[in-house]
């Protein structure tokens, strides 16, 4: 027998007496019924494990504490950081000068006085300065002074004093690789724009654009790409720890290398600026060539004394410079070091006199016609 279409198929239990009851195919029907499905087995006894607990909701306002801290910086200091830009004569093919837009950059507050720090290879060259706040207010800048060895420039705006908030300034003696480096700048003329990273290494040596060596950089892993050049790099509290300068990379993209000028550096030279119009130039007080072409034409290794003042601290030390003899002009000393520092060129030598201050005595190493001799010399401030 089939079961019914609306059914489960099931076992069917007909009764023993079928024969007496089949009075006719249909009583047989009636009299059979499915048999009742098994009884399912017995629930085992060992319990469920519990359900696992939802996913812990993410911090409030999705944020972590790093972030917080970000936001914090860039609107502490957002304020502070100004936009650069040049504007320089050029004369066209018919004779006529045009004032045209030549470069742009970034800078910071420096003082209440209105007075801008930034990069000299962002001013270098200018015919009129402009510097753009936050808020996009424009102001004319004149220039205050530069120090091109080491790339910083002064500018001053008259400003309102509510746009001028300076930049927190440290010394910064105890900087630490792996510690957050946070930049703001201008890159590519994108206003007020925000970059993280850390502090890469310390001490680093570039080829700065006044044909010296700037030392004790700051190497960062946080973007810095063309128009950053002369903004802060901060640390986690808000306060200057270098100014963007410049990246390493050999496509002009940036390449995760950038480089910036310490506080320590800034925080000494650009008092002086402001002061003088020009950072104080160390040196003995003797003639010579910063430019080195004599060494370079003959081959000499250090820095060649070319005249030495009469009656002068070097004229007393014994120094001598060249010479007019009979056999014609005579090589006079040639500073090879200072105290414990070698001297090769007029880069060690502005590097190793950069370390003191006027006034210190130090002892400097001379080459004299194949001798080698030490003086004690009194470092001035060169006029």
């Amino acid at each position: 027998m089939r079961p019914m279409p609306t059914e489960t198929a099931r076992p069917w239990r007909c009764p023993k007496n079928l024969g007496l009851l089949a009075l006719s195919g249909l009583l047989a029907v009636l009299a059979c019924r499915p048999t009742s499905p098994p009884a399912p087995p017995p629930a085992s006894a060992e319990p469920r494990p519990p359900a696992p607990p939802p996913p812990a909701p993410p911090s409030a306002g999705a944020r972590t504490e790093d972030e917080r801290n970000t936001i914090s910086v860039f609107r502490a200091v957002a304020p502070s950081t100004v936009f650069v830009t040049q504007t320089r004569i050029v004369v066209d093919f018919l004779g006529d000068e045009q004032e045209v837009a030549a470069g742009s950059g970034s800078g910071f507050v420096w003082d209440e006085a209105g007075h801008i720090v930034t990069n000299y290879h962002v001013v270098e060259g200018a015919r009129a300065l402009r510097v753009t706040f936050q808020n996009q207010k424009t102001f004319d800048a004149r220039l205050v002074g530069v120090e091109p060895r080491k790339d910083i420039a002064v500018l001053k705006v008259d400003a309102p004093g509510d746009l001028l908030r300076p930049v927190a300034v440290g010394q910064h003696a105890n900087l630490e690789v792996g510690q957050k480096a946070i930049a703001i700048g201008n890159p590519f003329g994108l206003d007020h724009t925000l970059t993280t990273g850390v502090i890469s290494a310390l001490g680093r040596q570039v080829h700065g654009v006044g044909g010296v060596t700037i030392r004790d950089m700051i190497q960062t892993d946080a973007a810095i790409n063309p128009g950053n050049s002369g903004g802060p790099l901060l640390d986690s509290s808000g306060t200057l720890i270098g100014m963007n300068t410049m990246i390493f990379s050999k496509s002009g993209a940036y390449a995760g290398i950038g480089f910036a000028v310490p506080a320590t550096t800034i925080g000494r030279i650009v008092p002086q600026i402001i002061a003088k119009g020009h950072a104080e130039q160390l040196g003995f007080d003797v003639q010579i060539d910063p430019l080195g072409r004599l060494e370079r034409r003959f081959g000499i290794r250090g820095v060649a004394v070319l005249a030495v003042p009469p009656d002068g601290a070097a004229a007393r030390a014994g120094m001598r410079g060249i010479e007019q003899t009979a056999e014609g002009l005579a090589l006079g000393d040639v500073i090879t070091g200072v105290d414990e520092q070698k001297v090769k060129d007029f880069d060690d030598l502005y590097n190793a006199l950069d370390q003191h201050h006027a006034g210190d005595s130090v002892k400097v190493r001379l080459e004299r016609q194949g001798a080698t001799l030490s003086v004690s010399m009194r470092v001035v401030v060169l006029q």
